[in-house]
Order: C-alpha cells, then structure tokens, then sequence
C-alpha cells in the first residue's frame, strides 16, 4: 500500500503545482513533442488568478498548500541549482519559511519528553512561541546560570513532523525514478542520488542535537576570528527535539536602514562577513551553508552572529585546495593550471583534451578581466564554470555546488550592504594567506607529513590485506571450478522479488487512474 499512498501523494502534488501555475511558469516555448503538451495542458489547467503572478509567488502559493515537508524540499532544491538550473535555484531560495505556531502545550511535552524533565525545573520562564519554520519552533526563555537570570532561545521540533516528511519523501522517491527512467538526459544529475541527500540532510536537521554541535564546533572554530561568533549552546537543556542557545540581541542583517540608523559601518560588515565565509570555508573546511540575511545579526559592536546552523557544508583538503587554486588561477589568468587542477582533482575524465578545456576556461576568465573589480561576481564566476564542466563530463559535486550556493547568498547579502562591493580585494588576504601556507613550502611539508602517514597506516594493515587476498584468490577458484551458484534461499528472493515488482506495477496503475477519477470529482 506504500506505493499506492506514493502514487496518490505524488499526483495530489502535481495538480497543486499545476493549478497555482507553478508548471505553466517553467520555460517551455522550447519543449517540444509530449513534454511541450504538457506544458500547454499545464498552463490551460492554471487558476486565472495565477497567471500574472511571478514564478516565486506561485512557488510560495504551491508550497503553503503542500505544506512542511515541501518547503524543506524547496529549500534543499534551492542549494542544487545543478539540478532545478539557477533561475528557479534563486525563486526557491526566496521561499519564506514561516509556518503558523503549534501551541505551547505541544512544545512543552516536546521539552519533556526529550529531556525527561519539567519545564518549571529547566527554565525560569517560558514564553509563548515569537517564530515558527517547517521543522521547528523559537521560545524565548530565562534560565539561572551560576545564580544569575539569562536569556535563552529554545527551539522546539514540530510535533509529526518526522512521520510527514517520512512519509512525504516515499513520493520523492518515486518521482526521482520516474524521473530517471523515462528522462534519460538527466539522469546524469542522479535524482535518486539527490534524493537520498536530501533524506540524509533532513534527517540530521531534525536531530537538534546535531545542529547544537554544528554550532559548538564553529564556535570553537571561530572563538578567535575578528568581528564573527554564533550563539553558545545550553546542553543541559539540549536534546533530540530542544536545542537551548544563547540569546541574541541584534539587528538582523536583512533590515539594511536599521543598520545604518544604529550606526554601523556597512562597507566593514560586508568585509567582514565574505572574509568569514572564506575563513570557515578554506581554513576550516566547515562553513554554515544557509548565512541569508534572516539568520545573521549584528550586534552593537559591529560583531555578526550567525544563528540557524540546521544546513552546515564541509569541503576536504582536496577540495578547499581545489578551490583556492581556481580562485587564484583566474586572478592571475592562469588558465592552464586551472584546468590541471580539475584533471589533477579528478573532476574531469582524462578522456577530454586539457587544452581544450584552459581554451573553454579562458572564455569565462577573459571577460571577467575586462571589468572593474567592484563588478566581479565570485559566485557568478563559479556558476559559470560548473556550466562549462558539464561540456566536459564533470559529474555533480554536492559539496561544491553547496558551497557555489552559499556564496551567492553571501555575496548578495555584502552586495546590499556595499552595492560598489570589491569581491577580489576582500577575499585576497583570506585566499592569499591560505595559498601561501597550504601551496608553498610549508603546505608540501604537511603533504609529505600525510603521505608518510597513510604509508605507516598501509603497513600495519599489511597482515590483513594479504589474508583477505589469499581468501579472495581461493574463492575465486572455486568459482572457476564450480561455477556461480545460488543458495535455495537466495533464489527464492529473486522469484518474490520479481513477483512484487509485477504486482506493484499493476497497482500503481489502479492508483493512478483512481487518483485521477477522485480529482475530476473533488474539483468538478
């Protein structure tokens, strides 16, 4: 019955979208054949009302309809422009995710249950909810620390909403499938593959436990950088469905006049929130991957804190080297060791013509240096060169196109704060210090340091690695000898499994057609 609910989930979704125009919005004067069809059914079948609105609102309109679940997904699509393109990438980003509040009562047995305490012994006082988002909710709170009264935000997992998006994401599944099967040419974007991320992503999200170490580890990260920290975090009161965290008393960076009414310096919190991204980004290699201007404040010092860290992006050695010797190959037109990095790294098959791509590199880079440096997108630079890799057979990178994402986002938060914002005069002391200790001699010393390691580490593994080859030689022997053979057992499942997979396609079609008779019904 999975299946079926699937199927009926899957179709309620689609005519959702359908009649708030959110498929008669999409591009599709180029289509052509049965998808172009339907397209023009989609944009017959759209409400009237729908047809002058923007493709952001119509996306707003559908995902109140469908409600938690799909917001979390469009705002999982929104760090996958790989995927959705960028266009529709930015309208999701702007998805607002402010759900009505669960009353308190709720909240209060959320508290209880995970911490296995009263609320009247955790907090001193506990206040009505002040907002609320697809997966969860904010308190504010007084708690005694060392005999003194402080304040604390709580935030409050949404009750069911692990059984919603559990149950939500079988048709995500299944969409992803079909998606697969019967559009050939994006399968090399692997939907499933997307889909099993946006499972995993979500499910750590709804452990607030992982979001509190998300912030005690870039608090620790970050205790001595210069203008930047995120909350501390309350772990007695902290579980799998509370995280208690420090207060924060600021201006929220998307109030732009407030800041400047209060005084502040916008030309330096620009400066001061790219170079913190690339800090966390390089020197770390752990960056909080959701910084739009809702989740940043701006304290009466000038010192931004970041809150929300649910979406947190990591980038290996391999990667943050990656990127730094991309950024400083276009800096100084290099364009031949960019794209030895790319073969080095091994994003590109060996199979292409390095030449060929420094020719296609070159092509981005070289109008880039025509312009004034205050009108340089970093962001923009690096959506254009994942569009040229794809030429070259450059498979998804999740990690990167997460980070392409967020500096977007925070290339356009410093941008409204400074519009004659310098990307490549801010980010060179970060990019530069970086390079010069990870590149020059000291960073081959670390290398060899590395290298050495993994060999000692090969070495005590000797022992075994030679029993598991001998092993393997033996049954591979056998198996020349005798042949491949299945057990009673395992040829049973292959029987039911076959059988399933015919019942289940019989089914999924009742389900459909169902589905649709109960459709023309409800709206007829």
């Amino acid at each position: 019955m999975s299946t079926v609910a699937a199927w009926f989930r899957l179709v309620r979704a689609g005519w959702i979208m359908t009649r708030e125009g959110v498929f008669a919005a999409l591009p599709g004067d180029q289509l052509s054949g049965l998808p172009h069809a339907g397209w023009r059914l989609a944009r017959l079948l759209a409400k009237r009302a729908t047809k002058t609105s923007q493709r952001s609102q119509r996306l707003s309109r559908a995902v109140d309809r469908l409600g938690p679940s799909y917001v979390k997904l469009g705002q999982f699509l929104a760090t996958r422009p790989d995927v959705v393109g960028a266009e529709i990438a930015m309208d999701l980003a702007n998805l607002q995710d402010r759900m009505a509040t669960f009353p308190t009562i709720e909240a209060v047995e959320e508290i209880e249950g995970s911490l296995g305490r009263p609320v009247g012994d955790l907090y001193a006082r506990f206040d009505e909810p002040i907002a609320a988002a697809s997966i969860a909710q904010v308190h504010p709170a007084t708690v005694m620390r060392d005999g003194v009264e402080g304040r604390v935000a709580v935030k409050v997992i949404r009750p069911g909403v692990r059984r919603r998006f559990m149950n939500d994401l079988e048709s995500y599944f299944l969409a992803a499938r079909l998606q697969e099967r019967f559009i050939p040419a994006t399968r090399r974007l692997k939907p499933v593959e997307v889909t099993r991320t946006l499972a995993q992503t979500t499910k750590i999200e709804m452990d607030l436990r992982l979001e509190a170490a998300a912030l005690s580890e870039l608090g620790e990260n970050t205790k001595d950088d210069p203008g930047f920290r995120v909350p501390w975090v309350d772990w007695e009161r902290t579980g799998r469905d509370v995280v208690t965290m420090e207060w924060v008393d600021g201006i929220k960076m998307s109030d732009v006049e407030g800041l400047r009414a209060a005084g502040h310096d916008l030309n330096a919190l620009a400066a001061t929130l790219i170079q913190s991204f690339l800090r966390h980004t390089l020197r770390d290699g752990f960056f909080h991957a959701d910084m739009h201007p809702g989740n940043l404040f701006v304290e009466a010092d000038g010192t931004i804190v970041a809150v929300d860290l649910g979406i947190a992006g990591r980038l290996g050695r391999k990667e943050r080297r990656f990127l730094a010797e991309i950024l400083y190959g276009f800096i100084v037109r290099d364009y031949r060791r960019v794209a030895e990095v790319h073969f080095e790294a091994g994003y590109v098959p060996r199979a292409h013509d390095i030449d060929a791509f420094a020719q296609a590199i070159r092509a981005i880079g070289e109008p880039i240096h025509g312009q004034p440096a205050e009108t340089i997108s970093m962001a923009r630079l690096l959506t254009l060169l994942f569009e040229v890799t794809e030429l070259f057979d450059m498979a998804t990178r999740p990690e990167l196109v997460l980070l392409q994402k967020t500096m977007v986002v925070v290339e356009g938060v410093a941008r409204t704060l400074d519009p004659a914002f310098n990307m490549w005069k801010t980010s060179e002391p970060v990019v530069g210090d970086w390079i010069r200790a990870n590149l020059g001699p000291r960073g081959l010393l670390d290398d060899a340091r590395e290298g050495v390691s993994a060999i000692v580490a090969l070495a005590r593994q000797a022992p075994e690695l030679a029993e598991r080859a001998e092993r393997l030689s033996r049954e591979i022997d056998a198996m020349a000898e005798n042949g491949l053979r299945f057990d009673d057992a395992t040829a049973d499942k292959i029987g039911r499994a076959e059988a399933r997979r015919t019942r289940s396609g019989r089914v999924a079609l009742w389900a459909i057609a169902a589905t649709l008779v109960w459709i023309a019904w409800r709206t007829g």
